[in-house]
Order: structure tokens, then C-alpha cells, then sequence
């Protein structure tokens, strides 16, 4: 079965659609003002109750929304040296999809301890991908503005060691409504560690993210994407629910995929890190254009991984 790509559907804010949103709303709007005004009636089919039409008001006003958003968005596309415009993402589904733990990636009695599920896509059809930020060695404020101009999604797996050099960086992160989540205290190679280390671990930064921003994550990436059983049994014990990992990892100057074929697929969940120019050839915003650049170019738009989860 195709899936579904951004042209198959009427999204806001996504090229030509835009001006054929505004072109209907506008004519909606010019038919629900002939013969009365605001509120006027449509005639019924026989036998039915007059259908009171919106008043056209409310479509004006969407409509302009609409462009004011458009228009922005297109702004900063450019702003940020974007080649094209990124796509906006459906709305999450009211039904979440059964994530389940990736063939391969499942220990001794997975299921039967009911441990949380390790996974590297989500079940979808629509052309979308999640990202995913580690870590938090570099703060780059040009990245915060960068994200919230671009209205582009993005989850963050923080560790103590780094992210207490600046814990207001990460406030002011969540309060542009980033979701943080848990990546250890001091990032370690975890299958090396004793069941209570890890868990020392993995519920020590539970403490630190609630302590310092309010919410105990219940997502959790283990260190290198290395676990083992004893991994899961304290990740649940200290709240976890699920456990994302990746397919793809996007850098400032190329990509790296799981993957034989290469290639992007409906649900991945991307990696990148926290890395400025002691790391890489570049800053966050350069690996935030390739990133983008990329997606945009194959049909995909960005989504929120909490919103499927």
C-alpha cells in the first residue's frame, strides 16, 4: 500500500494549499453572506431542518490566520537559509498506534515481565519523522530561536552531567513546549553496570528532570542505545513506559542510517545531539538545515513523538 504523502492531503501552511484553503474559505464565506449576512440559513433538502451557516466573520478570520502563519513560516524558512518551506504535520491520531518492542531488540522474557518496549519507528502511514536530541553538551541559543520560528518539533534525552552546566538552557526549552526525557545521570556504557547502578542511573535523572522541570519522564534512551535486561527492569521501576531508540542519525555534514536501504520511512525516529563547533565543522542550526533540507526535499514533515505515544 502507498503511503500517504503530504500532497494527498489538505494540511495548512503547505505551499499551494494555502491559497486553495483561503480561495474556499473566502467563497464559503461570500455564500454564507448572500441573502442575510452573518448566520444566514442554508436551504434544507426536503424534509429536513434549516442548516444554520458559520458566520462569515469566523471564516475571515481563519483565513487570515491562516496567512499571517503562512506567511511567517515562510519567513523563517528563509530567514534560517532553508531551501523550501518545511511541511506541517497532520494532527496525532485520537487513536494511538500499539507501539511494540523492534524484532531483535526484545530480552529474556520481555513480554512476559512486561517490560517497556523498544522500538525505532512508529506505526504510521503518514509521511512523518520524529527528532530526537541527546545529551545536552552544547546550549546554543541561535538553536532555540531556530526551532521556535520554524515551529519544528523535537524531543530532548538529557543527561545531569551536562545539562547542570545551564539547567535554566533546558527550562527555557521545555517552555517552548519541548518534552524532556531521561538519557542518565552520567551516561554510561549501561550493560556494564550492576541492576541497582543502572537504576541509580536511570532514577537518579528521574529525580533531576521532576526536581528541576516539574515532570518525571516516563520516555528513556539508554547511552549508545546499549541495554540489556536488567536496563529495562530498572527503567520500568523508575517509571519509564517506553524506550525509543533510532533509525536514522543526522550530523552537520552527513547522515547515518539503520537501515540496507538508506532511506527514509514513515514513523522513524532520527537522532542528532547537542554539539556545537568543539564536536563538528558547524553549529546545531547548520545540522538543523540538513536535517530539514533532506525531509522536506522527500515529502516528510515533522511530528511530535510524545503526541504518538
Amino acid at each position: 500500500m502507498r503511503a500517504v504523502g503530504q500532497n494527498d492531503k489538505k494540511w495548512p501552511f503547505g505551499g499551494v494549499r494555502i491559497g486553495l484553503a483561503v480561495l474556499a474559505l473566502a467563497s464559503i464565506a461570500s455564500g454564507c453572506g448572500a441573502g442575510g449576512g452573518d448566520g444566514a440559513q442554508v436551504e434544507p433538502a426536503g424534509g429536513q431542518q434549516p442548516l444554520k451557516a458559520p458566520p462569515a466573520r469566523a471564516l475571515d478570520a481563519y483565513a487570515t490566520r491562516l496567512r499571517a502563519a503562512h506567511t511567517a513560516r515562510v519567513a523563517a524558512a528563509k530567514r534560517w537559509g532553508l531551501k523550501k518551506v518545511p511541511l506541517t504535520a497532520p494532527p496525532p491520531p485520537a487513536r494511538k498506534p500499539r507501539i511494540t518492542t523492534r524484532d531483535g531488540f526484545e530480552v529474556d522474557g520481555h513480554r512476559r515481565l512486561e517490560l517497556p518496549p523498544v522500538f525505532t519507528t512508529v506505526p504510521t502511514d503518514e509521511k512523518i519523522l520524529f527528532l530526537t536530541i541527546d545529551d545536552g553538551a552544547e546550549k546554543d541559543p541561535a538553536f532555540l530561536r531556530m526551532m521556535s520560528e520554524l515551529k519544528i518539533p523535537y524531543s530532548a534525552f538529557l543527561s545531569d552531567y551536562l545539562v547542570k552546566e545551564d539547567y535554566g538552557y533546558f527550562k527555557e526549552m521545555q517552555d517552548r513546549d519541548v518534552a524532556l526525557h531521561n538519557h542518565t545521570l552520567h551516561h554510561p556504557y549501561l550493560p556494564a553496570l550492576s541492576y541497582a547502578r543502572q537504576k541509580r542511573e536511570i532514577c537518579g535523572m528521574q529525580k533531576v528532570i521532576e526536581k528541576r522541570y516539574g515532570e518525571r519522564p516516563v520516555l528513556f534512551r539508554p547511552p549508545y542505545g546499549n541495554y540489556d535486561k536488567a536496563t529495562l527492569r530498572a527503567a520500568k521501576a523508575c517509571g519509564i513506559t517506553h524506550v525509543p531508540l533510532w533509525n536514522e542519525e543526522v550530523f552537520v555534514d552527513h547522515w547515518e542510517y539503520r537501515e540496507w536501504d538508506r532511506d527514509l520511512h514513515p514513523g522513524d525516529i532520527v537522532l542528532t545531539h547537542f554539539r556545537g563547533r568543539e564536536d563538528w565543522e558547524g553549529t546545531m542550526p547548520d545540522m538543523v538545515r540538513r536535517f530539514m533540507d533532506k525531509v522536506t526535499a522527500e515529502g516528510y514533515a515533522v511530528a511530535r513523538l510524545e503526541d504518538y505515544l
